[in-house]
């Protein structure tokens, strides 16, 4: 229920508890179906980093084709945050979420008053600047040989703290994590913020003739994209105990869009982890058969964009929709005068 009564149902629904139910039990299942435990952190980070994007592309209607940058600024906004401030768990993903958060506040003054091909275009050559400068500026990001030796700091709460050595305990922080980012983004779509931000997809210059702002509202939603990137580079730093520039080039700017639209960003709050999901296990199991994996997976998303533009998402909708439709209408009541059996 989403009435003033019952305000958790605001911010909690089904398909947000069973995703809670899959990935919080994933650890104690993945190995049995053949798979291996840092391909659930992997999975969680890139799913983090998905939904934070799916706020411009899918939500925006704003192609950002260099988002990769940010999610390596936040990996190596932790890294100097622990190598040069305080060793701290929250203290760094903090840094790793404000610093880039700056970074993406400097991008949106420069690409919000850009819309269509120019928007996308002026993502590129942004994101091409912070890779050129994380390659330069050696002092502080290593250059080519990347940020090293990054700890997996122990979650402290004060009075105690927990060690996330081992890959299931890291999972489980990105999971608490990512249970966080889906809970406050589900809610902020479906906010006046988030109908106004679907309006200035569907027409931006109707919004603007409403008195909208409409650069603030593009700009806004380029900063908090660019934060939720920002906390999934600190988790992927701790997951790789590094920070690396390769993260940072558009190879994995344009995976991560490979990833909303594969699995419906566009038509679904649920299409960046479809998408994500799919594309981990297309690597790790047409990659056991073929070093061109992702040739195959590129036909995959060529035959969806051409057939099936709704990505996952949309197949999943569709077939769940004609299940309903196919279901057999419940008997009319019998008369209080008639029995059932007549």
């Amino acid at each position: 229920m989403s009435d003033a009564r019952n305000p958790v149902g605001r911010w909690i629904t089904l398909p947000i508890l069973a995703s809670f139910a899959v990935f919080g039990t994933l650890p104690y299942w993945v190995e049995a179906v053949g798979l291996y435990q840092y391909l659930g952190l992997e999975i969680m980070v890139w799913v983090i980093f998905a939904l934070g994007y799916n706020l411009l592309l899918g939500y925006g209607g704003l192609p950002s084709f260099g988002h990769g940058a940010f999610i390596g600024i936040g990996a190596y906004a932790f890294g100097v945050a622990q190598f040069h401030f305080i060793p701290n768990l929250w203290i760094c993903l903090l840094a790793a979420i404000i610093i880039t958060g700056l970074c993406g506040l400097a991008a949106a003054l420069l690409v919000s008053r850009r819309r269509g091909i120019y928007f996308a275009l002026m993502t590129i050559a942004i994101g091409q600047v912070f890779f050129f400068i994380a390659s330069k500026w050696t002092s502080v990001t290593g250059g080519e040989d990347g940020l090293l030796n990054i700890q997996r700091l122990p979650v402290d709460f004060g009075l105690f703290s927990i060690d996330i050595q081992d890959t299931a305990s890291l999972y489980y922080l990105a999971f608490a994590l990512y249970a966080v980012v889906v809970v406050l983004l589900w809610r902020l779509v479906h906010s006046p913020f988030g109908r106004i931000l679907g309006a200035i997809r569907q027409n931006e210059e109707r919004v603007r003739f409403l008195g909208y702002n409409v650069f603030i509202y593009k700009a806004i939603a380029f900063i908090l994209s660019t934060m939720v990137a920002g906390l999934a580079g600190g988790l992927f730093a701790m997951a790789q105990e590094g920070a690396y520039i390769q993260i940072m080039n558009l190879q994995w700017s344009g995976t991560v869009v490979l990833m909303t639209l594969i699995g419906g960003g566009l038509v679904s709050f649920w299409g960046p982890v479809f998408g994500v999901v799919l594309y981990f296990i297309a690597r790790d199991i047409l990659g056991a058969y073929t070093e061109a994996w992702l040739l195959w997976f590129g036909l995959m998303f060529m035959l969806l964009v051409m057939f099936k533009p709704e990505g996952l998402a949309g197949i999943w909708r569709d077939t769940v929709g004609g299940l309903v439709r196919r279901k057999p209408a419940a008997a009319p009541s019998p008369h209080p005068n008639q029995s059932p059996a007549e």
